[in-house]
């Protein structure tokens, strides 16, 4: 018999309907045999189903361990059991030595146990008395669940039926609902149309692979048949329950390039596979693998940083926001057009943003800074479109603001930040990011449906690229709706179930302009009230603030103005004999512009005193101007009556967004 071979299940004459157990025989991931005989008599056994990828089995499984070191002494015995076909034994050893687990980690090769118990899910208990008859069945307790994070748990059910069965007493709450992962049984795979090979591979492929690839954010892989197929049932359930793909817009509002929503033929093919068995087809009909850069999901990083330290993540409690300040060392402005966070351990990053802090700012407040890259699960990594790129300006530092959730046992985390380059010859606009922020939020306590609304107003034309909502445990809904200069109304993004878990960043299927004028409302909707099962304290009132404790309403979006074109280049400054700088300001106004001047503060008053030549066959007009050195401000002046920046020049300062031009600094 092999080292995972089930053992023979006596039932010695009790029905077969799961209300008994006489006798099991299983293997660890060792090799070694145990059965419920190894507990005294007339104490109870504890068999826990986990499962060795199961994002709740690995939260609870800290807490499996301290509950079996506390009633071990009072001679209950635990049992660990893995039923899923996808788990081998090297991998329940790691989990097994992971979370430190006190009691054996059997294998119930087949499902066998797991079909005998009807057990369905992991993490799930099953307590046998001292007959070994079922007295409880379900969950350890109901503080996490998918979506449910509470403080602590409400009620502590297998404690509890435990202190029960030891006081010689019947159990009060017999049976609860489990919920985590499906256990991926073995099934006889059935002969339909739709197999792994054929439909199903090129789905999660084009879906989900992504991420369920080994050594991604993801807890498991989807990149083979058996993989596939121990996740089966599990991958029904949450398409059933539109968890995943992790996608929280709407339909009803935008389009979106990043949408990870599945098309109902997609749904159908993926239902008729379980329902057939999930059978695996012929392999010569599966598709190419799809191709990643060395772990990256973006082209070939230039530039990788990591934080300066390792952080330690506590088992248990709440740790505040973390900050670094990194330090590149670039001597010249660099154009960003792919960025990727890589945690080194995703299961305990709830999420890491990355700012631009420009030369001469200083403390860790991120709203005073230029939104570069991020990480959140489920938020994929940012490829900006062709001649569009972020800038990190020469002597920047990055910003990092990290969050870490403790999840059960110690870890630790130095997340890697890529950031792929541009050729800035190829950059014809300069993207940034606005925000419109509630910073005088306060959400009354006990209050289950608190609305709060915050503004961005468009000072210059726009072009919108993206949207990302940004709430914390008591948010509900977000939604972001502009109003136009000529009364129009639109909704650009709808969230009506915000997860704090999966922050989407909305990347709009085509640019929309914002003209000057517009306002932009984001409007979110909180739930501080005892039954938001996430709500850490519903009694306080809550004001704005980074940490979890509190709440934000922010809407970030992705813009570049709308009056730009960086190809041309900013003023070129040439140094003089006498000291000073000559500097050439070239500028393509709109068709149709008949003359063109500069005001500028280098002019008394602002006025136009510089007339521009022109225009030359490109429709550039061109003027020099002696300057000494020093930092300026300047506008075009087209007809003698139209004030715009310089369209080529992507630094702007001031109430007017006047262009800012500095002349013998080195950058």
């Amino acid at each position: 018999m092999g080292t995972l071979a089930v053992g023979l299940i006596l039932i010695a004459g009790v029905a077969q309907d799961a209300s008994a157990v006489a006798d099991f025989r299983l293997q660890d991931f060792r090799g070694a045999w145990h059965s419920p005989g190894e507990a005294r008599a007339g104490k109870p056994v504890v068999l826990a189903f986990l499962g060795v990828d199961c994002p709740l089995a690995n939260r609870y499984a800290p807490k499996l361990a301290e509950l079996a070191r506390m009633f071990g002494p009072r001679g209950v015995v635990f049992f660990g059991v893995d039923a899923n076909q996808q788990d081998g034994p090297a991998a329940m050893g790691r989990f097994a030595r992971a979370n430190d687990l006190p009691f054996p980690f059997l294998k119930d090769a087949g499902n066998e146990l797991a079909d005998r118990l009807k057990v369905e899910r992991t993490p799930e208990v099953v307590v046998l008395d001292e007959k070994r008859a079922v007295r409880y069945r379900g969950r350890i307790d109901d503080q996490f669940g998918p979506g449910v994070h509470r403080p602590a748990p409400t009620r502590a059910d297998l404690s509890v039926a435990l202190e029960e069965l030891l006081a010689g007493r019947a159990v009060s709450v017999a049976r609860t609902d489990p919920v985590g992962c499906r256990i991926g049984r073995i099934r006889p795979p059935g002969r339909g149309g739709v197999t792994y090979s054929n439909q199903i591979a090129r789905i999660l492929n084009a879906r989900c692979v992504a991420c369920h690839r080994p050594d991604e954010i993801a807890p498991f892989a989807l990149t083979t048949y058996k993989q596939a197929a121990g996740w089966a049932e599990a991958i029904g359930e949450v398409i059933r329950d539109g968890r995943m793909p992790p996608w929280h817009a709407s339909p009803e509002h935008g389009k979106f390039r990043n949408e990870g929503r599945l098309t109902d033929p997609e749904k159908a093919s993926i239902e008729a596979w379980l329902a057939d068995g999930s059978p695996e087809g012929d392999p010569r009909d599966l598709p190419e693998p799809p191709r990643f850069v060395d772990g990256w999901r973006i082209p070939k990083p230039d530039l990788v940083v990591e934080l300066p330290r390792t952080v330690e993540i506590p088992a248990e409690g709440v740790l505040p926001y973390q900050y670094f300040l990194i330090d590149p060392k670039l001597d010249h402005d660099v154009w960003v057009r792919a960025s990727q966070v890589r945690p080194r351990d995703p299961s305990v990053v709830h999420h890491l943003i990355v700012f631009v802090q420009a030369p001469g700012r200083g403390g860790s407040d991120p709203l005073g800074g230029d939104f570069l890259a991020a990480y959140s699960p489920g938020m994929p990594p940012r490829e900006l479109p062709e001649g569009i790129a972020k800038v990190i300006p020469a002597g920047s530092k990055l910003l990092v603001q990290a969050h870490y959730t403790p999840r059960g046992t110690p870890r630790s985390d130095r997340s890697v930040i890529g950031l792929s380059f541009a050729d800035p010859a190829a950059i014809k606009k300069r993207m940034t990011s606005v925000a419109a922020i509630k910073g005088d939020l306060r959400i009354p306590p006990g209050v289950a449906d608190f609305r709060a609304s915050a503004e961005f107003r468009a000072n210059q034309d726009y072009i919108l690229y993206s949207l990302l909502p940004h709430m914390h445990l008591r948010g509900k809904s977000f939604r972001f709706e502009a109003t136009f200069p000529d009364g129009r109304r639109e909704v650009l993004l709808d969230v009506p179930r915000y997860e704090f878990d999966w922050q989407n960043a909305y990347l709009l299927d085509e640019p929309r302009p914002i003209p000057e004028g517009t306002i932009v409302r984001c409007t979110a909707r909180f739930d501080n009230s005892s039954g938001n099962p996430n709500n850490p304290d519903p009694a306080r009132m809550v004001p704005f603030g980074e940490q979890t404790g509190d709440e934000m309403l922010v809407g970030y979006m992705d813009v570049a103005l709308g009056y730009q074109d960086l190809s041309v280049g900013p003023p070129r400054v040439v140094p003089r004999a006498d000291g000073r700088f000559d500097v050439t300001f070239r500028h393509r106004p709109p068709e149709g512009t008949r003359t063109v001047q500069i005001a500028g503060s280098f002019n008394r008053d602002y006025s136009p005193d510089q007339t521009l030549m022109g225009p030359d066959d490109r429709g550039i007009y061109a003027a020099t101007v002696p300057l000494p050195a020093g930092e300026y401000k300047y506008k075009y002046v087209h007809d003698g009556k139209s004030y715009r920046h310089d369209p080529a020049n992507w630094r702007q300062a001031g109430y007017f967004n006047d262009s800012v031009l500095e002349v013998g600094k080195v950058r």
